[in-house]
């Protein structure tokens, strides 16, 4: 029995809404179809959505009217009145599902509000991107009616003051139709477990009963599970048991670092997916095999706006400023990074999400996440961004042939100057010396500006090796262990702080 059958007429293909339009109206008509559904609410009548609405240019009205909100200040100002209890407040109705994301930042459980409005918006995408299969090569179409492994927090909902809160894979799956229980694994048991470790046994003792032909989560977890099964029965790959496994379905972070390791533990070759589904809302997915990115979501349920990353509209700990430059799909240009404001059908209003990513193909409408607002280095100048970071630790990979699962970078004082710390996870043998020095060569090749800095008042580079083992030592003791939790690529602040205490005390690591 498959799940779906690929090859579906076009009256479903149109009933799914598939894109005709230019993006620019598909924005256009999505914005509408928001204002319309919120305009009565405390949101819409403050910020005057009826008059947005009669507008000739709701776009740049919306955009004059409302103002940017971080998760601080439009939870100060509106959400908290959501969560009392409060209805019609930025979504009309009562809000009865929060997803708690804490993303890769240094702050508490973030309460994102969501709707059956927004979980409708995503199970379309999700559909959209499974017919997308069809045009792949070589699709082993009977791998799609195989078992979904999903890796991801409890599902188990914590109740609240009138409402349900926890991982969205936890909401997702409590209103998952009927006839997908069947295929999804580990099951309601084993996924509402909220002890990690006790999870992640409990996967690998059930994994000779399961046919897996997909399996859905972080690279770093996903790949620490498949070790573990691998050594738990004596395996020489993962598909010894898991024959139909065809389909890897990653998003979060990029799947460079990892793909080399990855790939160790498969015995032939897999097709991988990528996706950008944060709480907020699915945001964009690959929809093509040998796509340069993922296609933006811009006819379903977010309205997509895009601020330059640049000295101009971002300070130097990645805190917009007042007043920053706004621009819309049609406005945007290819190889530019760009901040990312979102708007939702649950109540999200020109939110600023925290990724950033870059336009690789304009007319696709296809992306790539470049990093984090917070998540980069420029102590001097340097403007070192995630992309660099991954694509470096990639080519070094490649050369050295060895696996590097995580890493992190700090930016540090020296001599007067300053100077970046590497802090590497490796299981294989390596000379921490030589790692650093390639590192550094990889980046001045890919960043013009690293390279002048390195001559300049960026004086050196340091690198520990550390095991995989330590980094998720860590990540437990922050109570940031599970599914949809990843090491910060950049430490900063208290972390870098509570990071540098923890080498310290259990390492004996300056």
């Amino acid at each position: 029995m498959a799940i779906i059958d690929i090859n579906l007429p076009n009256s479903i293909l149109n009933a799914l809404r598939l894109p005709k339009n230019s993006p620019r109206r598909q924005q256009i008509k999505v914005l509408k179809k928001l204002l319309r559904k919120a305009r009565f609410t405390q949101f819409g009548q403050q910020f005057r959505f009826d008059e947005i609405l009669m507008s000739k240019h709701p776009g740049k009205k919306f955009q004059e009217f409302v103002p940017i909100y971080n998760y601080n200040k439009i939870y100060k100002e509106w959400w908290h009145k959501s969560i009392e209890g409060k209805p019609d407040v930025c979504w009309p109705g009562k809000i009865k599902y929060y997803a708690l994301s804490s993303g890769t930042s240094e702050a508490a459980s973030k309460y994102i509000p969501i709707t059956n409005d927004l979980l409708r918006g995503n199970k379309v995408i999700m559909i959209k991107q499974l017919l997308s299969l069809r045009s792949y090569e070589n699709i082993q179409v009977k791998s799609i009616g195989k078992g979904w492994l999903t890796l991801g927090g409890s599902t188990e909902l914590q109740k609240g003051a009138g409402y349900y809160a926890g991982d969205l894979s936890g909401i997702t799956q409590k209103k998952a139709p009927f006839w997908f229980q069947p295929f999804y694994k580990p099951g309601k048991k084993i996924a509402k477990q909220r002890d990690w470790n006790t999870k992640l046994l409990e996967i690998v003792k059930k994994a000779p009963e399961w046919d897996i032909g997909f399996i859905i989560g972080v690279p770093a977890w996903i790949q620490m599970l498949m070790e573990m099964i691998i050594e738990h029965y004596k395996l020489k790959n993962i598909h010894v048991i898991w024959p139909n496994l065809a389909f890897f379905v990653h998003g979060g972070v990029s799947f460079e670092p990892y793909k080399k390791g990855f790939e160790k533990l498969l015995g032939k070759p897999i097709t991988y997916i990528e996706t950008y589904l944060a709480s907020e809302g699915f945001i964009a997915y690959q929809d093509r095999q040998y796509a340069k990115g993922m296609r933006l979501v811009t006819n379903e349920h977010i309205f997509l706006e895009f601020v330059p990353f640049n000295d101009k509209n971002f300070d130097i700990d990645g805190d917009l400023v007042a007043n920053p430059e706004t621009l819309m799909i049609h406005e945007v240009e290819e190889n530019k990074d760009y901040a990312l404001l979102i708007s939702t059908t649950a109540g999200t209003w020109r939110y600023l999400i925290g990724d950033t990513i870059r336009f690789v193909d304009i007319e696709r409408c296809e992306i790539i996440i470049t990093g984090r607002t917070k998540h980069f280095l420029s102590l001097v100048g340097e403007h070192l961004s995630v992309e660099n970071m991954n694509k470096a630790i990639k080519l070094v990979s490649e050369e050295l042939n060895i696996s590097i699962p995580e890493f992190t970078v700090a930016g540090i004082p020296y001599n007067n100057f300053f100077a970046h710390h590497w802090y590497i996870a490796c299981n294989d043998k390596v000379d921490a010396k030589q790692l650093a020095n390639l590192i550094d060569e990889k980046l001045k090749i890919l960043n013009d500006d690293y390279a002048v800095e390195r001559n300049s008042a960026l004086k050196e580079v340091f690198l520990d090796v550390l095991t995989e083992e330590q980094f998720m030592q860590f990540l437990e003791l922050k109570g940031k262990i599970g599914g949809q939790h990843k090491f910060p690529r950049v430490l900063k602040g208290n972390m870098l702080n509570d990071w540098q205490q923890f080498l310290k005390e259990n390492f004996n690591l300056k």
